[in-house]
């Protein structure tokens, strides 16, 4: 059984409301149990968000090595700002 540790917290008025009510509808027997829930949802979403970190710098890290390497292609920026505001323009004609 793992060890229970005794906290004392403080939310905005709103977010305590939301916690009682929570308890008050029955949906948990306690505000710890509330607290419990949304700890372990923060947790698992940031798993997430580092996992996204950690493919990201290795994206990057890619790069990196590509350009140290020379494995790099001359572009043109202002092309690539052109077809970025054509894929803007269709995405908000498709909303």
């Amino acid at each position: 059984m793992s060890e229970i540790e005794r906290l004392t917290i403080t939310l905005p008025a709103e977010m305590a409301a939301s916690v009682r009510e929570a308890v008050d509808e029955g949906n948990y027997a306690s505000s710890s149990e509330v607290i419990r829930e949304a700890l372990r949802d923060w947790k698992m979403k940031r798993a997430v968000q580092m996992q996204e970190l950690a493919a990201l710098r290795a994206d990057l890290q890619k790069g990196l090595d590509d350009i140290a390497a020379g494995r790099t292609e001359p572009f043109d920026a202002e092309e690539i700002m052109k077809r970025g505001r054509e894929l803007l323009k269709q995405r908000r004609a498709k909303k």
